[in-house]
Order: structure tokens, then C-alpha cells, then sequence
């Protein structure tokens, strides 16, 4: 079936729709190379008219510039980025790895017990992170873990885990069991018999999967604020700190750490991108 071209109202919608989508962005990208005194003029520039790096320097040399309208960043943004780094990677993977081993189990072994296990796990998702931020402190102050990593990658598996789950679980359902049990014909245990044949079988899936868990880590921002204090910070937390800063509110600065939080996720889209359309298709059509 050839497509049918867009008229020329098709067009102005998408080029509007594409507009409120990317002006947020713009935005952002405009005001972190803005200085101090073009943040919030009336009527405001949609350009910046002196261009400057000041909001980058600042970020992980609070000294670096001095007299230009940035006081009141105190601490450098290196250990906040290093703290999602850390937080982030650490959990996605966990969470990815036990997500295909529970979805392989619930697929291939009827783990659970029941044809609705996959959707019980899910439900988890269901609550708010205000809704189990005070039970998570509860818990991990008499544990010990409150701002600590540990704590902070055990809580992004836990809310990550059913999501990591779910969709590796639709992914592992479109391997026929018949290409393992040829592998298993070749001498190959189950398990091995799963790694060689289904993992490859999967690989945009569980790039995709890896993905959007990793945004979901990198991105948060509630549970990561009650459970560190000082040893531990992420990004999310560092810029909320901005807002509350002695000098007022650091537009530049915040949108400079903004640009640089997106980075990472625009990077690896963008290096995935084949597997991701694959991946986010794959399993849409039950057999």
C-alpha cells in the first residue's frame, strides 16, 4: 500500500506539533549560554545576546567566576553527576538482569504460579512514589541505608523491577520454545540453550528495556531527595538545590546542569536507535 502524502494542512499540524515538542528544549539550551542579567528581562530574548559559558564553569568550579551574577553555588555539580552515574548504571543493570530472569522464569517455567504473575508484578508500578517514600525511609533508616548508594540502587530496582519485568516479558514470549529446544538437540543445557539463542534473539528489546529503566533511574528525583542527605546526591536533587540558592534562583546555572543531564540519554538514543525501533515494535503483534 503506497502512503499517501500529507496535505499542506498535515503539515502545519506536524510542524506545530514539533514545535511545542522542541521549543521546551530550545528553551532550556538558550538560557544555560545566557547571562545573569537576559534570565527573566521583560519581554524576554529569545536569543542570548551575549553568549557565554559561565553557567557551565560554575557548575564544577563554583570560584571559576566571580562578579557575574552567580553567587550563591556553593558545592561543585561533580558529585552529583557522579552519584547518577553510579546510582543509575548500578541499578539499571540490576534491574535488567533480574527482570529477564523473572521474565524468562514466568515465560518459560511458569514462575509465579499463576498466568497473572507478570500482571501482579506490574501492579507495583500502580503506586506513586509519594505513596512509598515514607514507608522506604521507614525501612531503610533501620537498616542503615539512608544515603548510602546501596539504599538508593536497591529503591530504583525496586520501582524499576516491574517495568524491566513487563516488557522483557513480551519480548521472550515471541521466541519460539522451538529454537531452544533445537540448541538443547546440539548438546546445549536450557540455560546455555537460553543465553546463545534467545538473548541474541532479543538484543533490541532488552537495548530498549535498558534504556527506558535508565531513564527512569536517571530522572528521579522524589525518592532520591528523602533518602540521601550529604554523602549522596544525584543530579535532580542538585537542581531542585539551585532553586533555594542564596542569590535567588539560578536559571542559567539550573539549565546548564539540565543540558548536561539530558546528554547522556540523547547520546545513547541516539547510538541505539536501530534496536530501539525494534525493540519498542517487537512483541506488538501476538502470535
Amino acid at each position: 500500500m503506497t502512503p499517501r502524502p500529507l496535505s499542506a494542512l498535515g503539515w502545519a499540524a506536524l510542524l506545530l506539533a514539533l514545535g511545542v515538542a522542541l521549543f521546551p528544549i530550545y528553551w532550556v539550551a538558550m538560557t544555560s549560554i545566557k547571562p545573569p542579567a537576559e534570565w527573566s528581562v521583560s519581554p524576554a530574548l529569545w536569543t542570548a545576546q551575549a553568549p557565554t559559558l559561565d553557567n557551565y564553569r560554575v557548575l564544577f568550579d563554583p570560584a571559576a567566576v566571580q562578579g557575574k551574577g552567580l553567587g550563591g553555588v556553593s558545592a561543585s555539580a561533580t558529585r552529583a553527576v557522579v552519584g547518577s552515574l553510579v546510582a543509575s548504571v548500578s541499578a539499571t543493570l540490576l534491574s535488567v538482569a533480574l527482570g529477564l530472569a523473572a521474565a524468562i522464569g514466568i515465560v518459560r517455567y511458569a514462575g509465579g504460579g499463576s498466568p497473572r504473575a507478570a500482571l501482579n508484578i506490574l501492579s507495583g508500578r500502580m503506586f506513586p512514589p509519594a505513596a512509598i517514600a515514607v514507608p522506604f525511609v521507614v525501612v531503610f533508616a533501620s537498616a542503615g541505608l539512608i544515603d548510602s548508594y546501596a539504599g538508593l540502587v536497591l529503591v530504583y530496582v525496586a520501582v524499576t523491577l516491574p517495568f524491566s519485568t513487563w516488557m522483557l516479558k513480551s519480548f521472550v514470549e515471541e521466541v519460539p520454545r522451538e529454537v531452544e529446544e533445537a540448541a538443547m538437540l546440539d548438546g546445549r543445557s536450557r540455560i546455555m540453550a537460553q543465553v546463545l539463542v534467545t538473548l541474541p534473539l532479543i538484543r533490541g528489546g532488552l537495548l530498549a528495556t535498558t534504556l527506558f529503566v535508565f531513564i527512569l533511574n536517571w530522572s528521579e528525583f522524589l525518592l532520591a531527595m528523602v533518602l540521601s542527605y550529604t554523602r549522596v546526591i544525584t543530579i535532580p536533587v542538585q537542581l531542585a538545590k539551585y532553586v533555594t540558592a542564596t542569590a535567588g534562583t539560578l536559571f542559567g546555572v539550573q539549565a546548564a546542569l539540565a543540558v548536561l543531564a539530558a546528554a547522556p540519554l540523547v547520546l545513547a538514543g541516539y547510538a541505539i536507535q536501530g534496536h530501539l525501533v525494534r525493540g519498542m515494535t517487537f512483541g506488538a503483534v501476538k502470535r
